[in-house]
């Protein structure tokens, strides 16, 4: 059966040995300020850059940072630890220490600033002026980078509104040329005219035909009435044929007039065609124009602007090894660890005499018997 705790005997077996825990504290005190005065002192320098909205973006929703815009950010990180960009500071600034990679780990750290638009680069190395150097580089070379990246695009979008336009000025010209050749091809003048000079000359054959009819019917009146109708009758006979060819002569009209209209028809249709894809193309080349020009305007403001806030300064504290850091914690480790040691010997002894006490016990209850 194990023996309730004991705090008195406890405290007084930790006060017994008192000086071999001061001795573990002091040797681990001693070991972290010897480990921390030999390791090489270690410089951190940040530069900072704030991240600024398009130009022409509402100042409104430029206040209103949510969530998912702030998360997009993170895009400007990978444009400052970017294994290129720290590749060409190695060799600018001839940094050693293996592999790339873990150089890259060991020296650079990259990360936007909780719920702001702040990037901090930050660059640790031995010499203190170099690490604000490599900071500063960093911070320019991003900043360069999203200009070059903004630009881009910029030049990306007026190419293509500019090839645009040249298309629309290339269609709008090959309307006007087949509009110039309608007009020079297909007169309708001429044919407009004609078509009046038909009606015209339709309508006096339309009189003729009437005095023809006229003339008929009183021939026929007349030899009803006299006596020698034989010259009457061959009059009627004339005016019969002169009004059959009349009315042949009105069919012939008729017909031609009939093309004439609908060839007159389809050459204004045409022109009508061409004059709606001439307006409409030359609406389309003037809204072309003019997206081209605000894109011209707002080249370089499109996206989001990076500014240099701050180069960052020379550090004149090292930030690590931390000697009061080290030595607090190689401290508190000298004092826990003997203790938790002899927490462990004193349950360890107490098992083991209440082990021999029952031996001893279950011996002489034997005797006894």
């Amino acid at each position: 059966m194990n023996e309730p705790f004991d705090a008195y005997r406890y405290i007084g077996y930790l006060r017994a040995r008192w000086r071999w825990i001061a001795v573990s504290a002091a040797l681990a005190v001693v070991l972290a300020a010897a480990a921390s005065l030999a390791m090489t002192p270690q410089y951190t320098a940040t530069a900072r850059v704030v991240i600024e909205p398009p130009a022409g973006a509402d100042l409104r929703a430029a206040m209103a940072v949510s969530p998912i815009y702030l998360e997009s950010l993170k895009t400007y990180e990978r444009f400052a630890d970017s294994d290129s960009l720290f590749q060409k500071a190695v060799r600018q600034f001839g940094l050693q220490g293996g592999p790339i990679e873990s150089l890259k780990r060991r020296v650079l750290q990259v990360q936007l600033v909780r719920n702001t638009r702040i990037l901090e680069i930050s660059a640790t190395l031995p010499d203190p002026q170099k690490a604000q150097a490599l900071a500063k580089f960093l911070a320019e070379a991003t900043v360069e980078t999203n200009r070059a990246s903004v630009a881009e695009g910029d030049q990306d979008l007026l190419h293509g509104i500019e090839q645009q336009a040249r298309e629309l000025r290339a269609r709008l010209q090959e309307t006007d040329a087949n509009w110039a050749k309608a007009v020079a091809g297909e007169p309708l003048v001429s044919l407009q005219a004609s078509v009046e000079q038909a009606a015209e000359q339709r309508s006096k054959m339309e009189e003729q035909e009437q005095s023809a009819e006229l003339e008929i019917a009183d021939l026929a009146d007349r030899v009803k009435t006299a006596a020698d109708a034989g010259e009457l009758r061959k009059q009627e006979t004339n005016a019969r044929a002169r009004l059959a060819e009349i009315r042949k002569q009105m069919q012939e009209l008729d017909r031609r007039t009939a093309e004439r209209e609908k060839l007159l028809a389809t050459r204004q249709a045409h022109r009508d065609q061409l004059d709606a894809e001439h307006k409409a193309g030359q609406a389309s080349l003037v809204a072309m124009e003019a997206r081209l020009r605000d894109a011209r305007g707002e080249s370089g403001f499109r996206g989001e602007r990076l500014r240099i806030l701050d180069p960052g300064i020379v550090p004149e504290r090292p930030s690590s090894p931390n000697l009061p850091l080290n030595i607090a914690a190689a401290l508190l480790a000298g004092l826990v660890l003997p203790i938790l040691y002899l927490t462990l010997e004193m349950s360890f002894q107490g098992r083991r005499a209440t082990l021999a006490r029952g031996g001893f016990r279950a011996v002489a209850n034997s005797r006894d018997e």
